[in-house]
């Protein structure tokens, strides 16, 4: 039985406040206020690839993101007040948290990932053994065992990883 390819995303430091530098911190968002937390960009680049993304997985693809209750209500107001959901063609009930970053490996195993995209290499060795397809996500490498992608450009390679028949060509959409 062929298996369809899922795609997992982490949001802090991949969809929103990616491309810091290393030990860099988000503060508008973690710290800041609830309106400077909304105000906050997408990392560049996040609406002209994941679209396409999305859609060379038929809409399989969830944010799996690791935070607190208050980081996930600004995460969920973040979402809508970005229109994220319309503008990538992401499912609004694709959206996952949990407390501690080992327990992504729980929601990929749940949902059939075959691809994540995390900046997190600790997350990436605990779904090692569960996601065929692991993506390091920001400025620094990694080991040979998961894929290096420095930005969203970059992440277009993840089509090169779906299997033969499964892609869609990439589409633009105007922002």
């Amino acid at each position: 039985m062929d298996i369809e390819p899922r795609l997992g995303i982490d949001f802090g430091r991949v969809i929103h406040g990616g491309l810091l530098g290393p030990g860099d911190d988000d503060t508008a968002f973690l710290d800041g206020s609830f309106e400077e937390a909304l105000a906050s960009p997408a990392t560049e680049g996040v609406y002209e690839v994941l679209p396409g993304l999305i859609e060379a997985f038929e809409g399989r693809a969830w944010i799996i993101s690791k935070c607190g209750d208050r980081i996930r209500e600004r995460t969920l107001a973040w979402l809508d007040h970005h229109d994220f959901y319309a503008r990538t063609g992401l499912p609004r009930t694709n959206v996952r948290f949990c407390r501690k970053r080992a327990e992504k490996a729980r929601h990929c195993a749940e949902l059939g990932i075959t691809h994540m995209i995390d900046d997190r290499l600790d997350v990436h060795r605990a779904i090692r053994g569960i996601v065929p397809h692991r993506y390091l996500f920001g400025p620094r490498g990694g080991p040979d065992w998961v894929r290096h992608v420095p930005d969203w450009a970059a992440a277009e390679v993840i089509r090169e990883d779906i299997p033969a028949g499964r892609t869609r060509p990439a589409t633009r959409r105007s922002r």
